[in-house]
């Protein structure tokens, strides 16, 4: 098959659908992995008819399971022998979550979902992508890091087992994992045909409709910043630019803004002694 297969977790809503409309429209087969049947049939249909392109698909997988990132791979391989883009969108991060909650697999769910689960994916896909011409990796992470600009990865209780919980923390210590993981695997990869690069999120309009527990204040909140966001489709076009544009084709271990402007993270996050560490804790956790 020649056309180019781009597979984007959490499509769905949001940034990832807008994503998935706009690559599709690039003339690739796009697949939506999506945890919830229900609401990713809906927006099968939504990106098929927005995209004008019958090459879209649905595959189910829910990230916080390792189990589940196995049972999708799975079906994965046995329809397709390559994969060009990985685009790691998928991610929670429910501001009116209180206390800690693990997975079935017990992990705690925000480090499971965001950062362990995009890095068990790309391990079993890495074969698929090797057998692209030109296989890219793109990881999401979030400009409200730059609040956070002394923010480290707890390496002694990553979830949060033995210090007080709070969503924003596990949050921001999910997303500075994810930058210092494609800075990891950008020099694994090096001298293989896959890229890695990572986009720094800014302020997107909400729907709040996704999130029918926040308070009034709550709701103030994203209404008040909403006016300085942009639409999930002007943040989309980063997405697609790392996806699809030739300028990027041998560009990898980059961090990006909206704007598709290479951007620094923190210093903390460049040293490859502190990204080691990292990457071994991560590993501790991944059931290969």
């Amino acid at each position: 098959m020649n056309i180019k297969t781009c597979l984007i977790t959490g499509a769905n809503t949001g940034i990832g659908k807008a994503a998935a409309i706009q690559i599709a429209k690039e003339g690739y087969h796009v697949i939506l992995a999506c945890r919830s049947k229900e609401r990713g049939e809906i927006a099968l249909e939504e990106v098929r008819k927005a995209s004008n392109s019958s090459s879209i698909e649905l595959m189910l997988v829910d990230l916080s399971l390792q189990s589940s990132i196995k049972d999708m791979v799975e079906k994965f391989r046995l329809q397709y022998d390559r994969l060009d883009v990985l685009i790691h969108n998928a991610a929670i991060f429910d501001i009116t979550q209180k206390k800690v909650k693990y997975t079935k697999e017990g992990i705690e769910s925000i480090w499971a979902t965001n950062h362990l689960g995009p890095v068990l994916l790309t391990q079993l896909l890495l074969g698929s992508l090797k057998r692209s011409p030109q296989g890219r990796i793109i990881t999401i992470s979030s400009k409200g890091l730059l609040a956070h600009p002394y923010l480290q990865v707890d390496l002694e209780d990553p979830e949060f087992r033995n210090r007080k919980f709070n969503v924003a923390k596990m949050y921001y210590q999910s997303k500075i994992a994810q930058v210092m993981y494609s800075y990891w695997l950008a020099k694994k990869l090096e001298k293989t045909n896959i890229t890695v690069n990572s986009i720094r999120v800014t302020n997107v309009k909400v729907d709040l409709s996704r999130y029918p527990n926040l308070s009034n204040i709550e709701k103030l909140g994203y209404i008040l910043k909403s006016k300085s966001s942009i639409t999930p489709e002007e943040m989309a076009k980063t997405y697609t630019y790392l996806a699809t544009s030739n300028e990027v084709n041998e560009v990898t271990g980059k961090y990006y803004d909206e704007k598709n402007k290479m951007v620094r993270s923190s210093k903390y996050s460049y040293d490859f002694d502190n990204i080691n560490r990292v990457m071994d804790v991560s590993m501790k956790f991944i059931n290969m």
